[in-house]
């Protein structure tokens, strides 16, 4: 017997989120301009560190999260970490750093789209769901007063954004999403795996980002490579870092035993998954693979948040990064 093993899930599959017919193979700079009214819930401040500080900004992440004010007495209370020592040296008193919430702080969102990302089998497409979730990080950047910019890349095209302020910043970002080539060049994937392309993208990203930015890259990981490893941990000496890994289910465990059909455009190619030993050993072989990115991840201090194609951008970015406060 043979299976179709189909790419995409059929249209409602984001009833609270998404509209009916938004395509799974593809995105609109409308829909992504939607996703504007859902982003106001997702939040990039929302405490979640064990230190607290009088009046400062709260945050998920150990950046430039909170912008020195002024030092006032000490007050029962007060926690111990922040006493300004200079101060307090100078005095008979001792003294606390009071924080004030940063505003514009760089937002930086990097966007794969690469041949590998134009694969699914339930859901939408790793691209179609990596370039949702970037879109709803850059408007909730910019309802947070964020300066946004980013990169976007594929096989063919890397466009880089400078960080800029403002919803125009946001328009910007969505609309170079949805335009990029790569959606329309039909293009195999690299037999690197597209090591190079990601590797070249991580440099780019390495020579833009300033210290004291948000950087977010949402990507399948698929050819991160020694050089990108070296770029990356380098970023997140003086940044914080979310990395968003996308992954499909068949890329995480072959389907129960039979004969399936894959489908992309023109081509077709037949797979037999009787064998209980090839299931295991690739089923193995992602594991390993998750397992060193993750490894990688803390070894750095990045914070890792995996996204599936059958996923709800949404939804899962609120679950990860909590709920925007009203």
């Amino acid at each position: 017997m043979v299976h179709q093993y189909n790419r995409v899930g059929p249209p409602g599959m984001y009833p609270d989120h998404m509209p009916e017919d938004a395509s799974p193979v593809s995105v609109s700079q409308a829909g992504l301009i939607q996703l504007n009214g859902p982003a106001r819930g997702i939040a990039l401040d929302v405490l979640r560190v064990s230190s607290l500080q009088t009046g400062a900004y709260v945050s998920h992440f150990r950046g430039r999260g909170m912008e020195f004010d002024e030092s006032r007495p000490y007050q029962p209370g007060d926690d111990p970490r922040s006493i300004d020592w200079r101060v307090t040296a100078r005095s008979t008193t001792a003294y606390t750093k009071l924080f004030r919430e940063e505003r514009e702080r760089p937002v930086l969102i990097m966007v794969d789209l690469r041949a590998n990302m134009h694969f699914a089998t339930r859901g939408s497409y790793k691209s179609v769901n990596a370039s949702r979730a970037a879109a709803l990080l850059s408007w909730a950047a910019h309802h947070r007063g964020d300066r946004l910019g980013g990169l976007i890349f594929g096989d063919t095209t890397h466009w880089e954004l400078k960080p800029r302020l403002g919803r125009k910043a946001a328009l910007r970002f969505v609309h170079q999403i949805a335009s990029h080539p790569d959606w329309s060049t039909h293009v195999r994937a690299a037999d690197d795996g597209g090591e190079l392309q990601l590797t070249k993208a991580m440099a780019a990203l390495r020579r833009g980002t300033r210290p004291g930015s948000l950087v977010i890259i949402l990507s399948d990981f698929v050819g991160f490579s020694r050089a990108a490893q070296a770029y990356l941990s380098g970023i997140a000496r003086h940044n914080e870092i979310l990395a968003v890994q996308i992954s499909d289910p068949f890329e995480q465990a072959l389907p129960p035993p039979g004969r399936y059909r894959l489908i992309a455009d023109d081509e077709e190619l037949a797979i037999d998954t009787y064998a209980g030993a090839a299931r295991r050993d690739y089923a193995q072989a992602f594991s390993e693979r998750s397992a060193a990115f993750e490894d990688f991840c803390h070894l750095y201090g990045i914070r890792l948040m995996p996204l599936s194609t059958q996923d709800d951008p949404v939804a899962a970015l609120r679950k990860s990064l909590g709920k925007r406060a009203r």
